[in-house]
């Protein structure tokens, strides 16, 4: 039989607050015990569905991300230091492209910095795909506010597009082998593999959006028009104090009191803006998915990595930001090891997916 986990939602916001955690330090040492409190929750928490597999995906994306941000250092530069490991042929750039440079020295200093950076890219990546791979998208959608009912078709191709990804990828490994195809050459795999797996997810999602417009979703017939605009302005300025917010908190030139006092406020216009629109928006839930004390214990344990990234901008900031020109090995923060750490209590705190009868 199957048990029912965490809230949809909740699992988002653990995972987006884990990316804020990640996205308030470029340690090293933190951002990859990010990345691994994600993968163990996934490990013990996930199902069988089709989006299961998505944290892997995002895993190599995040690699990716990586190798391109350390390419991109090479060829354009960034920060310098005194070690070079090696010079490539450079080209003078005009006066208006002061700070760029093409080709030139490659120092251990600045490849350092920008190894940091890409890490950092590459945990925002593992979270979203620790979201992906736990959250349902159909009891999202499910959970979606009235306020977004008009916009529902379009939520629901968003969502679906990184679930079917994966199950896609699946799908043409299968027909691969079944056929004898071993050839792993890049236009090969161009040709029988991404193709169609891009091609298919589209596909699938677009026919589920359809399916749904034709059940009327997204109308909006019998909802007056200055009704329609009200919405839309609440929702709006709901949703811009919410961004402001939440941009301050990540923003390390913003101070953590001012920061939180602005998401505090985006959070309350965001609510005020939600709920004024949903009375004016009808719709009914069959069965309506409860948000319980479980689901709250997952997003507190996600805000416990964000706090813990607090504490350490105030007791030891320089761990969290760590120099790389001299270059020495990184301090780990002990108060953010230590809230990124309490993050992974989901792993305990939501049984898997899937339970023998």
């Amino acid at each position: 039989m199957r048990r029912r986990t965490a809230h949809p939602v909740a699992w988002w916001g653990w995972a987006l607050l884990l990316a804020t955690a990640a996205g308030r330090t470029s340690n090293p040492w933190l951002l990859l015990l990010i990345a691994a409190v994600a993968g163990l929750v996934v490990a013990y928490c996930r199902g069988d569905e089709p989006w299961s597999g998505a944290y892997r995906v995002f895993l190599f994306i995040g690699l990716s991300a990586v190798a391109v941000r350390m390419a991109f250092y090479v060829v354009f530069g960034g920060s310098d230091g005194p070690t070079v490991l090696f010079s490539i042929p450079s080209v003078t750039l005009p006066d208006w492209a002061a700070g760029f440079r093409l080709g030139g020295n490659v120092t251990a200093e600045g490849a350092l910095a920008a190894a940091f950076d890409g890490l950092r890219l590459a945990t925002l990546l593992v979270c979203v795909g620790a979201a992906n791979a736990l959250a349902s998208p159909r009891r999202l959608l499910r959970s979606v506010p009235a306020a977004l009912y008009e916009v529902s078709v379009a939520v629901v191709v968003a969502l679906s597009v990184a679930p079917q990804l994966v199950a896609g990828v699946g799908r043409v490994r299968r027909a691969r082998a079944l056929r004898g195809n071993t050839n792993r050459s890049p236009a090969n795999l161009m040709a029988t593999v991404v193709a169609p797996v891009l091609h298919d997810a589209l596909d699938r999602s677009l026919a589920l959006a359809a399916a749904m417009a034709s059940r009327g979703y997204g109308r909006s017939a019998g909802i007056p028009a200055p009704a329609r605009r009200a919405t839309a302005a609440a929702l709006l300025v709901g949703l811009l104090g919410l961004c402001a917010g939440a941009y301050a908190l990540l923003g390390a030139a913003t101070p953590a009191p001012v920061a939180w006092s602005l998401l505090a406020a985006g959070v309350c216009a965001a609510a005020f803006g939600l709920a004024f629109a949903s009375r004016r928006v009808p719709h009914t839930r069959y069965r309506p998915d409860r948000f319980g004390p479980k689901d709250w214990a997952v997003l507190a344990c996600g805000a416990a990595a964000v706090c813990g990234t607090v504490l350490s901008g105030v007791f030891e900031p320089g761990a969290l930001w760590p120099a790389t020109n001299p270059l020495a090995v990184p301090d780990l923060p002990l108060w953010g090891a230590a809230g990124v750490l309490l993050a992974a209590s989901p792993a305990l705190l939501v049984p898997s997916a899937t339970e023998e009868p």
